[in-house]
Parts: C-alpha cells; structure tokens; sequence
C-alpha cells in the first residue's frame, strides 16, 4: 500500500502519524523456518541483508507478513540514505528493519482489519526478534512537523486508523508529507568526467514522455562516481531519450542544456532510477541546487512522475 504527497497533514481522532524512513520498502515473510525479504518490486533482497533475514527467522509466528523499511542508521540512530547505498564507505551504520504493518498472521488475511488491530497484533509478534517497530508519533499535526523537522528527518506519514490495506494503490487513507525536497527521477544520461562521471542527467515521466528536470552534480564522491558509472556504461544510447532537449536557454548546470551542450552527454537508456535532494523547482521547470543521494533498485523508471 503507498501513501499519497499532501502538502499538509490531516488532522483529527481517526490519524496516527510516524517517520517517514529514509530506506527501502519492503515485506518480510515468514513461512515456518523459511524468510524472505521482498521489495516493493518484488526483488529479492533476503541474501543483501542477512542480519534482518535473522531477525525474522525470531518472528513470534510460524507464519507471517510484516510490511515496513529497511533503513541504515547511524551511531545516532539518524536515518542515512546515502549509508544504506554504500554499506563499504559507512561502517559505523547499522542496518535494521522498521515494522509499521501486519497483513498476515499464521493462516490468517489481516488486509481486511482496520490499521488499529493490525498495529495491535504486530507488537506482540515483534516482540524482541531484532524487527524494530515504527511508533506512533504523539502530539498534534503541527507538533510531530516541528519535532521531526528539529531532528532533520525526512518526514511524516499519516495514516487513517481505520483503514484497510489496498496493495499497490495511493489513496487519501495513508499520506506523506516531504519535509526535505527529494524525489526518485529516472536517468537519462551523463556528462563524462573524473571517475567516470561529472553530472547525471534526470527526468520523469508526463504519460509516455520522458522531461528533463536537472543536470546532478553534487552528492558524489569518486567511489559513488565509479559505481553510477559501471552501471550506466552498459545503458549507451546514440540519440537522447529526453522529449525536451535540447533548451533554447544557455545555463548552469543544473538547468537546461543548449544544442552545444547536446554533444557533452552520453546519452543512455532511461532504466536506473536515482534519489536526488533538491531545494525547489524553477519556474521553468527545472531543479534548484539538486544532490544526488543514491540510486534506487526498488523503483521503476516508469513509475516515476513529477511529484506535486
């Protein structure tokens, strides 16, 4: 189930609030001694985190779904993106499991229940298995935003208590509040430079066309550079897949690219997925100073839409 972007959080009785993790969705599901840990695309990821495949296996179920993120934590228990991408350069991150739903107990179907009985039959399953639970945040609308804006986290979910869990759609039932400006755009191309690479080109996707929103500079470092780029070099394309490129406007970098500028790019087929941080959009539908945090694995390049 996937929250929709609001702008403001809903308040009243019947909304419970939590962080929203900077980390990778995914389900963990028990099934006697076996464990699997599947993304929101379905990938495996069991053998990529083997310390939450353990904590699993400890579930107080023989059989079970939990629902939540896989998250990097620092030695402050602050979340890191950028940690959970490169695991070798943050050896002081932890890596752990967030539980925030149960859709499945031994032989039952829970996605029926309201969130409320849910959350109540998670906890006891939990128990001390190693599997984190995502609490409910107390205080007002306004309280949690100021609360989780003071500890510089990413942002909010709220979610009706009464709700029931509709795989795969985004209704008005759990919602997001970004309080950082980040979002998944689709790559589409690179300029060459040390490393590999010197900028990433991003965009997203209005229906079939692919819109150029940013030339990405900022967020590498040469590790990160060479990783991006070994699996970039295997997307050459000869022709840009970008539907609005080349821009009339000479720019930074960062904003559009000129007929000049065209012959810089390799150009490449728009299947990898990148995380970018970025402080607003321009007038001309551009990013403002956007840093690259991580690719995403568990995302499709066709999801991907301008985010509002």
């Amino acid at each position: 189930m996937a929250a929709r972007v609001v702008d403001a959080l809903p308040e009243g009785d019947d909304w419970m609030y939590e962080v929203k993790f900077d980390g990778y969705r995914a389900l963990l599901i028990k099934d006697g001694k076996q464990v699997r840990l599947r993304s929101r695309n379905d990938k495996d990821m069991t053998r990529t985190y083997p310390s939450i495949a353990a904590a699993a296996a400890r579930l107080r179920a023989n059989r079970a779904v939990v629902d939540g993120e896989i998250v990097a934590l620092d030695a402050n228990g602050r979340p890191s993106f950028q940690a959970l991408q490169h695991r070798g350069a943050h050896p002081g991150h932890t890596v752990v499991f967030y539980a925030f739903d149960l859709l499945h107990l031994d032989d039952r179907d829970l996605t029926s229940a309201p969130l409320v009985q849910r959350r109540e039959r998670l906890l006891p399953v939990l128990d001390d298995s190693g599997v984190l639970l995502s609490i409910e945040l107390p205080g007002s609308a306004q309280e949690v935003i100021d609360a989780v804006t003071a500890l510089g986290l990413e942002g909010v979910i709220a979610k009706r208590r009464s709700s029931k869990y509709t795989p795969g759609e985004r209704n008005t039932s759990w919602v997001k509040l970004k309080l950082d400006r980040q979002q998944e755009f689709v790559i589409g191309g690179y300029r060459p430079g040390p490393n590999g690479i010197d900028a990433i080109l991003v965009g997203y996707y209005s229906g079939k066309r692919l819109c150029f929103a940013a030339k990405v500079r900022a967020g590498f470092t040469p590790h990160v550079r060479r990783d991006v780029f070994a699996q970039l070099k295997r997307l050459h394309l000869a022709a840009c897949p970008f539907d609005d490129l080349p821009s009339s406007k000479p720019s930074h970098w960062g904003g559009g690219v000129t007929p000049e500028q065209m012959r810089e790019i390799q150009w490449v087929e728009p299947d990898l997925v990148a995380q970018v941080r970025f402080v607003e959009w321009t007038a001309d539908g551009h990013l403002r100073h956007a840093a690259f945090l991580g690719l995403r694995s568990d995302k499709q390049p066709r999801e991907i839409g301008r985010e509002t």
